[in-house]
């Protein structure tokens, strides 16, 4: 039986006490006042009757007096209750005619005077026996009621006495257990059984303190070991690291978080991160993504709460152990820890830990490189220029004409003059990408104006490789919000590994088509396609499909600049995947 059946029970019983006794003081009430109400009912009002009818005999001179006499005999008449009252009654009633009918003689006045003292004498004495009826009711009420309240009292108070003492023993029991537990006392046991909610508890302490008296004698000098050698590790990190607990509490915070919270760890640790987050803008930012991830305890994938992102980069101004501070790139990471519980299988969510890794370094060489890039990009392009002009000259036939061997060394020439200019070119777009520094020029752009510059730009590409182009373009297409340079840049690096990597005598199709809010422009090719493992990585900087590699290849920044292009401007751009004879890029720009 639960504590709350019990409980229920024992309220149901004093309930049913409280009815009895209320029960029993109502009947005994209301006896009392049946026989209260029966002397005045039948006694008293006979007595007034008599009462009046004496005081009319002694006024007889008055001519009201026989008529009051009569009214009161009447009403004495009606309410006869007592044995001997009705003769009495009907005596009063002959003599009453004799002396209406004048028979006026003091005999008869002394007769019905006498038979009037009867009347009196017989409600008087009932009077006096109904008093003492009602007194013994009374007393019968006092004695059952004292009876039972005394019974019922000494059950309340055995109540009083056990119940709390019933539920009081085992929390006492129970507080002595778990300060034994929080002195490390595992040995300690709860000994009072029974089947309710308190032996459920006994039972579970009991294997609690069980498991705990085990692990102590099993492994606490390892474990804590470990856990001070993880601390130490923790304080000789280069890189700021923060732990919060699965309720978002702040459980540890190491020197390098603490420098660049500009905080100490003790007014941190303990606290809830959103709230000290309200006064510290650093910890506000690094928090933003665990606010959004919402609290449970369900198991949950281990491993970054989110990808790396250009977001996850932070500027941060880092004082240092010299005094010399000075603002620094960091890259936040944001781990979520899961851990399976001791004798448990099933996972946990156990908090997270917030790492910020120092990438300054990393990030002035990768800004010197991408400056190197910049400048000797556009240092070559003043040279490239010069041998172009040069090789157009000597191609002008005005200044002389050249043999077959010197035509192909020139072609030779300008087709790798072309390449590095091509080369360079993309250099520098990528060094403008990677600096951040895109400019855009957005606009209402005609789709076909784009097209059109695209093909008469790769035209004679094409020519050489006996190439056509099917274009396929509706002509009431509407405008696209687009930078138009860079937008023809995209469609012509499309167009050129289209033609690269097309057989020779083949086809490109140019679908230019309206999806929704945003014109798509697709450019398909019938090469050798891309293997799947290639498809996720063709955007990747650098990267060059395995076994096209040639002298005419490219860099492997074509499509990287390309999407960075794209996602400037707003738009999207991918590979289509239902495409495999071949590959079909695109990319899709809004609608003005």
């Amino acid at each position: 039986m639960t504590i709350k059946t019990k409980i229920s029970l024992s309220l149901v019983f004093l309930f049913s006490i409280i009815l009895v006794l209320g029960g029993l003081g109502a009947f005994y009430l209301n006896r009392l006042s049946l026989d209260s109400q029966a002397i005045l009912t039948d006694n008293y009002i006979s007595l007034e009757f008599v009462s009046n009818m004496q005081k009319a005999l002694n006024t007889l001179d008055d001519p009201d007096a026989l008529p009051d006499f009569e009214t009161n005999l009447k009403k004495e008449e009606a309410n006869l209750t007592e044995v001997g009252e009705q003769e009495a009654a009907r005596s009063v009633r002959r003599e009453f005619d004799r002396l209406r009918r004048g028979d006026s003689d003091i005999a008869t006045i002394s007769r019905i005077r006498q038979h009037l003292f009867i009347i009196d004498d017989l409600n008087r004495q009932a009077i006096v026996r109904k008093s003492k009826i009602a007194e013994q009711t009374a007393k019968d009420a006092l004695v059952w009621l004292g009876t039972i309240g005394t019974l019922c009292f000494l059950v309340v108070f055995s109540f009083v006495i056990n119940i709390p003492s019933y539920i009081a023993g085992p929390l006492r029991d129970l507080t002595r257990g778990i300060k034994q537990i929080a002195s490390r006392n595992f040995e300690e046991r709860l000994h009072f059984r029974s089947s309710d909610e308190f032996g459920e508890l006994a039972r579970s302490f009991n294997s609690m303190a069980q498991k705990l008296d085990e692990y102590e004698h099993s492994s606490l000098a390892r474990v804590l070991f470990e856990k001070k050698r993880i601390d130490t590790l923790l304080q000789i990190m280069p890189d700021g690291i923060i732990g919060l607990d699965e309720k978002r509490r702040i459980l540890f915070i190491n020197p390098v978080a603490e420098r660049l919270l500009g905080t100490d760890h003790q007014q941190f640790v303990g606290q809830y991160a959103p709230d000290v987050a309200t006064s510290n803008d650093l910890l506000r930012t690094l928090i933003q993504d665990i606010m959004a991830d919402p609290i449970s305890e369900e198991p949950r994938p281990a491993g970054l709460l989110h990808s790396e992102s250009a977001s996850n980069l932070l500027k941060i101004y880092d004082p240092d152990s010299t005094g010399k501070g000075k603002e620094c790139y960091f890259a936040k990471q944001i781990h979520a820890v899961e851990v399976t519980p001791t004798g448990e299988k099933q996972t946990v969510h156990a908090g997270y830990v917030i790492v910020l890794q120092n990438i300054t370094s990393y990030k002035e060489l990768d800004l010197a490189k991408t400056n190197f890039i910049a400048t000797v990009s556009h240092e070559l392009k003043t040279p490239i220029s010069a041998i172009k002009m040069s090789l157009k000259l000597l191609l002008d036939k005005r200044l002389g004409s050249l043999n077959d061997e010197q035509q192909e060394l020139v072609s030779n020439v300008e087709e790798s003059a072309d390449r590095l200019l091509r080369l360079t070119g993309e250099l520098l777009n990528m060094a403008q990408v990677e600096s951040g520094q895109i400019q855009l020029q957005i606009q209402a752009v005609n789709p076909s104006d784009l097209v059109k510059v695209a093909i008469s730009a790769l035209k004679t590409q094409a020519e050489q490789k006996q190439i056509q182009f099917a274009l396929t373009i509706p002509p009431d297409l509407p405008c696209v919000k687009a930078d138009q340079d860079k937008a023809s840049w995209v469609l012509i690096n499309f167009l050129s590994n289209a033609i690269r990597h097309s057989p020779s005598q083949s086809s490109i199709d140019i679908l230019i088509r309206q999806v929704g809010s945003l014109i798509e422009f697709s450019v398909r090719d019938y090469g050798p396609g891309l293997l799947e493992e290639h498809r996720e990585r063709v955007f990747e900087r650098y990267f060059k499909t395995p076994g096209l590699n040639g002298p005419s290849s490219g860099t492997g920044l074509g499509l990287a600049i390309s999407r960075e292009f794209i996602q400037s401007m707003g738009g999207q751009i991918g590979l289509l995947p239902e495409v495999t004879a071949g590959a079909a890029f695109y990319f899709r720009l809004a609608i003005v």
